[in-house]
């Protein structure tokens, strides 16, 4: 018997161990994640080890990038899917605030291919609420709300798959904010504020900026919010020495990476597996592809360093049957998630705003919108409504309806009305020499929002410009448009010079059918067009004799289509282009010199065929056909060049070809163009064109085909296209060279 009461108590001494053990609570790891600008996509490279080794993550705390790339996570994105969102996106129109092409008419995707340098101009002086920084910070704000979906409303950051916290700083008292809730995008967003480049995020009284001012390593956060064990990943560069200091970016970036060392060192004392990651000869704006490839592998390079730590770890944490922990965020998340609209709110809004979206946006409640429609609208309360910034938020399932459903609160908020606005846009080529131009925007908020805008052009062609246009729904925006040209040009007949050619012009354009959508535009109007001065210089015998009047006046009809889906203005690699214009020319209404007035029908489609990843092939047709026995000089048919209606609104480009040429009545044209990505921003061109002319149908296909073709190397550099062109035709017999830096207008 008193054996038996001694096995009894083993036995009960060895249970009593594993009971308590079976009944601890779980130990909790935080994975810790610092700031450090683009050497941030390291920590991918951190969390796919960390997968692979199976640990299980139940905080995260980062600052600055850490704290995205842990937000992102903690909503359900796994690292996989982080480095595919990082790869994929253009971090130059991310960290911009330029707008989304996708996103705008074909009218301000020409205005942002055309000015350089765009600024606000301020009539009176007024304060802004949303300054204090270069960047507003559009672009990466739509970017976080896009892969935090569906955490889109004010939420408990407790509730996300993994807890989450992420740090800022307040720079009224110099204080450190945490977020353990709100909207998380939100938080995201004041936390990567670096101040002077992106503005703060203002929350009531506070100004907030990027957490690394403060807490650059929240190792103490993670420790609060009940942490065990504690993964760290810092990717702090090196502090420079006096020799590597030597330009006075090096110095504010060694001052700013000083005041991100408040308590690292202490933070870093409780990490119990602290991984420091490589990132030399990468700097906080190292967004490049190349850039983006190296440092996640770094980063994964560094956790396996420490592969037998968190493999140890592993082992505590999971002591009597070590497995691979299945994450519970690995939910997949839509990009572009739909909800039923149970109640729609407009913050700083007018009355007359919230009509003119509700009905342009056919919105009402019951129906459904995705994330894809709504930034469409804070694109239209941008542009349309003149709002400097739009953003939106989801309140999900707050609303019930009367069917006992459960729908969303969407809510539209509006920044602040939209300065005037100026672009400035300067180009140079080996023909014109020098070009400027200029062109200042004037929103007039009314009912019926409208815009006022003028144009001025200086160079060898001189043009004053005034554009007004009304903003009404349905997408219909009428214009009025009055114009001065003073044009100053050379005219070649197979590359020998004939004509050059003054004149100036007085031109009125009224559109009142004017329908825009994204990638269309089509529009009927009436023009009246005076030339008057003509002066011309004859240097040789013509085929195209040419009777220029002191004066001549048309007044003409005319109907335009418009259609533009390629991904790139200059260098497109995707998408089609299309335009068609029909014209019908008279000098009195009617008639042109009392017969039946000028018809005219121009055309050209392209269309781009992407060939692997680097290759594409554009072909392209066009031309131009004009109906009437003793064409005007003004409207004829002109050839040459790299664009369409560069000197001349007639203008039809022809590879081989430098200088224009006049041509007969009837021009039609194909074009073969191979364009090689060499980088992301340098292209190599090579163009193959053929064409016929002829002043009747008849004899087009009699006259000899012209054919011609060029090479060239192209830079997209932010300030324009840099390009250099080698041309040859049978047209001139020679070669042409071309140079051209800017943008072209």
């Amino acid at each position: 018997m008193k054996q038996l009461i001694i096995i009894l108590i083993a036995i009960l001494a060895y249970i009593q161990p594993v009971m308590s053990q079976d009944k601890a609570s779980p130990k909790k790891v935080a994975l810790v994640l610092s700031g450090g600008g683009a050497k941030g996509v390291a920590h991918i490279g951190v969390l796919k080890v960390l997968e692979r080794a199976g640990i299980p993550i139940d905080i995260i705390t980062g600052t600055s990038m850490g704290s995205i790339v842990g937000g992102l996570y903690a909503c359900g994105n796994d690292a996989m899917r982080l480095d595919s969102i990082v790869r994929s996106q253009d971090w130059s129109k991310v960290l911009s605030d330029k707008e989304d092409l996708r996103y705008q008419g074909l009218k301000e995707r020409e205005l942002y291919n055309t000015y350089a340098i765009s600024t606000t101009v301020r009539l009176k002086k007024r304060r802004s609420s949303i300054g204090g920084g270069i960047i507003i910070g559009k672009n990466i704000g739509k970017l976080l709300r896009t892969f935090t979906a569906p955490y889109t409303d004010s939420i408990d950051f407790n509730t996300l798959p993994i807890r989450y916290a992420c740090v800022a700083t307040d720079v009224v008292d110099n204080s450190e904010q945490v977020f353990h809730s709100g909207v998380l995008s939100l938080a995201m967003r004041a936390s990567m504020s670096i101040p002077g480049a992106f503005a703060p995020v203002r929350k009531g009284k506070q100004v907030l900026v990027d957490g690394g001012l403060r807490n650059n390593y929240p190792a103490d956060i993670a420790k609060e919010m009940g942490a065990d064990y504690i993964i760290g990943v810092s990717v702090a560069s090196k502090q420079k020495t006096a020799e590597q200091l030597g330009s006075a970016a090096d110095i504010l970036l060694q001052i700013v990476d000083f005041n991100c060392k408040n308590k690292f060192d202490e933070n870093m004392a409780i990490t119990d597996i602290p991984i420091l990651v490589n990132t030399e000869g990468y700097s906080s704006t190292s967004f490049s592809r190349a850039a983006i490839d190296t440092l996640i592998q770094r980063g994964e390079d560094a956790a396996m360093e420490h592969w037998d730590e968190i493999m140890a770890l592993k082992e505590k944490l999971f002591p009597i049957q070590p497995k691979v922990h299945q994450q519970a965020l690995q939910i997949p998340l839509s990009d572009n998630p739909s909800y039923k609209i149970g109640q729609l709110r407009f913050v700083n809004m007018s009355p007359s705003d919230e009509y003119f979206i509700r009905t342009k946006f056919r919105l009402k409640e019951g129906d459904s919108i995705d994330t894809e429609r709504a930034n469409l609208i804070t694109t239209s309360i941008r542009l349309d409504l003149f709002y400097q910034s739009a953003d939106f938020h989801v309140d999900r399932n707050v609303i019930m309806t009367s069917d006992g459903s459960k729908a969303s609160r969407i809510v539209f908020i509006a920044g602040e009305k939209k300065p005037n606005k100026m672009n400035v846009g300067i180009r140079f080529d080996n023909e014109e020499l020098v070009a400027l131009q200029t062109n200042i925007a004037f929103p007039i908020r009314k009912r019926l929002p409208m815009q006022l805008d003028f144009t001025f052009r200086l160079g060898k062609h001189i043009k004053a410009e005034a554009n007004w246009e009304l903003h009404p729904l349905n997408f219909l925006h009428p214009s009025i448009t009055l114009a001065f040209h003073r044009n100053d040009f050379n005219l070649y007949e197979y590359g020998s010079r004939s004509y050059n050619l003054t004149y100036n012009r007085l031109n009125a354009f009224a559109a009142p059918f004017t329908f825009s959508v994204r990638n269309f535009h089509f529009s009927i109007g009436a023009a009246i067009d005076y030339y008057f001065n003509y002066k011309m210089l004859l240097d040789q015998v013509i085929e195209h004799p040419m009777n220029v009047p002191k004066h001549e006046h048309f007044i003409s009809y005319r109907a335009k289509v418009d259609y533009n889906s390629e991904n790139d203005w200059y260098f497109p690699s995707r998408g089609s282009k299309f335009k068609a214009q029909y014209g019908y020319y008279t000098d009195n209404f009617v008639k042109l010199d009392d017969k039946v007035g000028l018809h005219e029908l121009s055309a050209m489609w392209r269309t781009n065929i992407p060939i692997g990843k680097h290759l594409t092939i554009q072909p392209m047709f066009y031309g131009r056909l004009l109906h009437y026995d003793d064409t005007p000089f003004i409207l004829s048919n002109i050839m040459g060049g790299e664009w369409f209606g560069h000197y001349i609104e007639q203008q039809l480009p022809f590879a081989g070809v430098g200088y224009i040429e006049l041509q007969w009545d009837k021009f039609l044209a194909a074009q073969m163009q191979l364009q090689y990505a060499a980088t992301s921003k340098s292209f190599i061109v090579l163009k193959f064109a053929g064409a016929q002319d002829g002043d009747k149908y008849s004899s087009i296909l009699k006259s000899k085909t012209m054919l011609g073709s060029t090479l060239g190397y192209h830079y997209n550099a932010p300030s324009g296209p840099i390009g250099l062109s080698l041309g040859y035709s049978n047209v001139t017999k020679d070669f042409y060279f071309y140079f051209n830096l800017g943008y072209v207008f």
